[in-house]
């Protein structure tokens, strides 16, 4: 029960901030001479030091997981971040490898780059997850002009910062953008990272982009999860001609979202099936394995086709083999496998990852608004059942998103009351 009060009297106090910064921008809209720009945040920092959330203080299966109302509150340090309370986040599959462990060594540098001189230099413990963030604007720094505190906005949190698993994250400006207004805070979860994952792979790897994307043709492999169903949808509004994979229960999901053709890769004949179609102008693999030769034969000869691959060795290789080694293998498999396809059949093969980019959410904010793109959710927990929600995404073939409510309806019963004390 303690804990339950102290949960309620932290998001309480949060509430009664917000509701003063929204009634800070609505004086100085009518005139009033005050700053909304701060350099260090002075309401929920400086009145609560500590929050709720979500930890890891190891690497390990789901029992790792620790709630905890002593996490230390983000604060703004720099000119151009923005903090966030956090209303949604959901999980990506990237969540589940980071608890265990995958891409600690490359991840670690980023986040203390003096690391590359021993253990000693910094932890990543204790470490939030969760890549996806939809939430209301706290403060922001003085060099912010995008969002204002009482914004509501979304954004894909990189995998070297502090994850959306808790009350509060702080990112920078350019990795935040403004919620799309038609759908709520767990819809609007369910996007961000997919969204810059895509589109990083389709436009910057795969040469894609609205302008230059009607009627090429896209193979997307493992398209009913959250990377392909967003896929699937931003590439019809681009008015390419879709086809995916995916097990025989997804069909439904992936024809309803735009898919031209659909291949059960279960199926005996799935590899017959796709060589007898026309070849593609790109493929989007989100599987890996032994799809890879697969699809790389399915392309157009010397036509600047390409093959991007979401599964890469990189972090794989850093992990088992160090950091220098590690990359040079990596760097050597890539090169090798470009020039090898360029010459063989004029085909570029290349890797996607995710790249934070504000501005891009701001397009497909404005896709979702428009009824272009739709969010997927398959599931959603409340915020105390977070390693349920864990659980639910271990158990694979997802048909969208898992999305954890990190604000409840009893929050909005605490503002009713903040509003009552006016």
């Amino acid at each position: 029960m303690g804990s339950v009060r102290a949960m309620a009297s932290t998001r309480l106090l949060c509430l009664f901030n917000n509701r003063v910064a929204d009634s800070t921008k609505t004086l100085a809209r009518a005139g009033w001479s005050l700053s909304c720009r701060r350099n260090v945040s002075s309401s929920p920092s400086r009145l609560q030091s500590c929050m709720p959330g979500w930890v890891i203080d190891q690497y390990g299966t789901n029992g790792v997981l620790t709630y905890t109302e002593d996490i230390p509150v983000p604060t703004v340090n720099s000119p151009s971040d923005v903090m966030i309370k956090v209303y949604a986040a959901s999980l990506n599959p990237l969540d589940i490898a980071m608890r265990g462990g995958y891409g600690a060594t490359l991840l670690k540098l980023k986040r203390h780059p003096m690391s590359v001189l021993g253990s000693d230099y910094g932890s990543e413990f204790p470490l939030i997850l969760g890549r996806d963030v939809s939430g209301v604007v706290v403060d922001c720094g003085s060099e912010v002009t995008h969002v204002a505190p009482g914004d509501e906005v979304w954004a894909a949190v990189p995998p070297w910062k502090q994850g959306s698993l808790a009350e509060f994250v702080t990112l920078t400006e350019y990795e935040v953008s403004h919620k799309p207004k038609s759908v709520s805070h767990a819809e609007a979860a369910s996007i961000p990272y997919v969204a810059n994952t895509a589109l990083s792979a389709l436009v910057n790897a795969g040469g894609l982009c609205r302008d230059s994307s009607s009627n090429k043709r896209v193979l997307i492999t493992g398209g009913s999860g959250g990377v392909g169903t967003f896929s699937i949808q931003l590439l019809k509004a681009w008015g390419a001609h879709v086809t995916v994979t995916c097990s025989p229960n997804a069909e439904g999901l992936v024809r309803g979202l735009g898919a031209d053709e659909v291949v059960d890769y279960t199926a005996e004949d799935a590899s017959e099936q796709l060589a007898m179609m026309e070849k593609f102008d790109v493929v989007l693999d989100n599987v890996g394995g032994e799809t890879e030769q697969l699809a790389l034969g399915l392309l157009k000869p010397w036509s600047g086709a390409k093959y991007v691959t979401l599964v890469t060795p990189l972090l794989l290789n850093t992990d088992s083999m160090g950091l220098l080694d590690g990359m040079c293998q990596a760097g050597s498999s890539l090169q090798s496998k470009a020039i090898q396809n360029i010459i063989s059949g004029g085909v570029f093969y290349r890797w996607g990852f995710y790249a934070p980019d504000g501005p891009a959410l701001d397009d497909v904010s404005r896709l979702v608004d428009a009824g272009k793109i739709l969010p997927i959710v398959e599931a959603q927990f409340p915020f105390t059942q977070v390693p349920q929600a864990f659980q639910k995404l271990e158990q694979g073939h997802a048909r969208g998103k898992t999305v954890v409510r990190v604000t409840e309806e009893d929050d909005q019963q605490a503002e009713k009351l903040v509003q009552e004390s006016y």
